[in-house]
């Protein structure tokens, strides 16, 4: 695997700051990809939409990165947005059909890692459009359990942070 910066992607809600990668010789992170390429198609800018504030409302602002709003798993990875029905005090979330998903490592209840996705279109990520996307998410999922796990990256408790072992915010892996 090519080397990639592991980045903030959003660390302005409340509950939780969002990463993202990026190759490290691209200028656009994963994440950014996938919104910019869904929100500029007519059949999946509403999906796009519901799925931002999803991410960045409910898990972001309001509850966190809860297990319930990850119970998608594809191996490495989740899938984004959640399946079933998910009810929080007066607050359901529901996804019937969606057409998008995805893939995201969660860290912790204030962390989570976004990658790309795409359109659903088949039973399995197997057998999907989806596959190298998914293939790729799983990879640097991998790539970033195991700098934790090697203590390559840290996580400041108290703000939620990634840091690299010298304390930087720049990670290269």
């Amino acid at each position: 695997m090519n080397s990639f910066v592991l980045e903030v992607w959003d660390d302005e809600c409340s509950k939780c700051n969002f990463y993202t990668v990026r190759w490290d010789d691209s200028d656009i992170n994963e994440t950014d990809k996938f919104f910019t390429l869904y929100d500029e198609s007519p059949q999946y800018q509403t999906a796009t939409q519901e799925l931002l504030s999803f991410i960045l409302n409910t898990i972001g602002d309001d509850h966190g990165a809860l297990d319930m709003f990850f119970n998608r798993h594809e191996n490495e990875v989740k899938g984004l947005p959640s399946k079933g029905k998910i009810k929080i005090h007066e607050f359901r979330y529901h996804f019937p059909g969606f057409p998008l998903r995805l893939y995201a490592l969660k860290i912790r209840d204030n962390i989570v890692v976004l990658f790309n996705g795409g359109i659903k279109d088949s039973d399995t990520n197997q057998t999907s459009s989806l596959n190298l996307k998914w293939r790729e998410a799983c990879s640097f999922a991998r790539r970033i359990d195991q700098a934790l796990f090697e203590q390559e990256i840290k996580i400041e408790e108290e703000t939620g942070r990634l840091l690299w072992h010298d304390g930087s915010e720049e990670i290269i892996l």
